[in-house]
């Protein structure tokens, strides 16, 4: 249904619409290769994996790595030009940046050329005149950092084609990720997020390996919108509460309405919900959706239109039951 909307509203304004049934793709193949759910797949420089390569490595930074992965950029970039590659890396996390440069005669230029063996320089050759990047750490660190250094390097080098329209959909997102303050599970999408068929079991014994039915558009990067097929059945609410960390005790006082609802027989349903300001931003050729909006908030919160937020009266705020408090100095 959603494809006929986006067609459609090509066709509204004389444009060429993209094909259906648009391009689906798993989201680990997403964050393996692009290092994001909403890859740009107009331009290449797909991320490639190198942990098993690097297991019995020389270099301490890759073998000790938790993932190592990397890209073939198409330049031999000069030492000034991988300081500030470097710089960019690091703004997103990364503690360096490791390269192997190979110039126009095919030699390599690198600090820690030495320290890789004849098979790895070999497994990591790239044509001429090219540079690969590596980033080595935790598997959301790895991709957090490439998958900003790869658009990055598009725009940079001018890779992208502006000219072309790609849509797909991202499918079969983990159901939990680990919460990198608290270690616990916590929700993707959010918790009422039914898990794909057959992975019900994976909610108590494995959840991290858990996938979920939900689904999201992407268009040249931006993501248009996300849906998904809801729980419809209360042990399996129950299930995802549990590992949470959340007790039944706290998930009856919290959701106890809703797993009621469940239990007097809920049918299956599910929903989309389209970035409508994306997808024009996208449409009338706009970077930031901010030129589609018709009163867009400041960074600041506040609101040009109403002015708020503004003063108000105590009979108001009793009126909603708030009190205020004024910090003391």
């Amino acid at each position: 249904m959603l494809e006929q909307v986006v067609v459609a509203s090509f066709e509204a304004l004389g444009r060429t619409p993209p094909s259906p049934p648009f391009p689906r793709m798993a989201y680990a193949e997403a964050m393996l290769r692009y290092g994001s759910d909403k890859p740009d797949v107009r331009f290449g420089l797909a991320i490639q994996d190198a942990t098993d390569l690097t297991r019995g490595s020389e270099f301490g930074v890759f073998a000790g790595a938790e993932t190592v992965r990397y890209i073939v950029a198409p330049k031999a970039f000069s030492r000034g030009e991988l300081q500030k590659l470097e710089e960019f890396a690091k703004e997103w996390g990364a503690k360096g940046l490791a390269y192997l440069v190979f110039d126009e005669t095919g030699e390599v230029r690198s600090p820690i050329a030495k320290f890789l063996s004849e098979q790895e320089v070999e497994a990591f050759r790239a044509p001429p005149g090219s540079t690969v990047l590596f980033a080595a750490d935790s598997a959301p660190m790895v991709e957090r950092v490439l998958g900003a250094l790869r658009l990055q390097l598009g725009q940079q080098l001018e890779l992208i084609d502006e000219s072309r329209n790609e849509l797909l959909w991202v499918l079969d997102f983990p159901l939990f990720l680990k919460d990198e303050d608290t270690g616990q599970w916590t929700f993707v999408h959010h918790p009422f997020t039914s898990p794909v068929e057959g992975h019900e079991d994976l909610i108590d014994s494995d959840p991290g390996a858990a996938l979920s039915q939900h689904y999201d558009l992407i268009w040249n990067g931006w993501e248009l919108g996300s849906g998904s097929i809801r729980i419809h059945r209360q042990e399996i609410q129950e299930r995802v509460f549990r590992a949470m960390g959340m007790t039944d005790e706290e998930a009856r006082a919290k959701f106890g309405w809703f797993l009621d609802a469940l239990r007097m027989g809920a049918p299956p349903h599910g929903g989309f919900a389209l970035g409508i300001e994306r997808f024009l931003a996208l449409l009338a050729g706009e970077s930031n959706i901010r030129e589609v909006i018709a009163f867009p908030k400041t960074a600041s919160g506040s609101d040009p239109l109403t002015g708020a937020p503004a003063p108000t009266t105590k009979e108001r705020l009793d009126e909603l039951g708030i009190s205020l408090k004024t910090p003391k100095v």
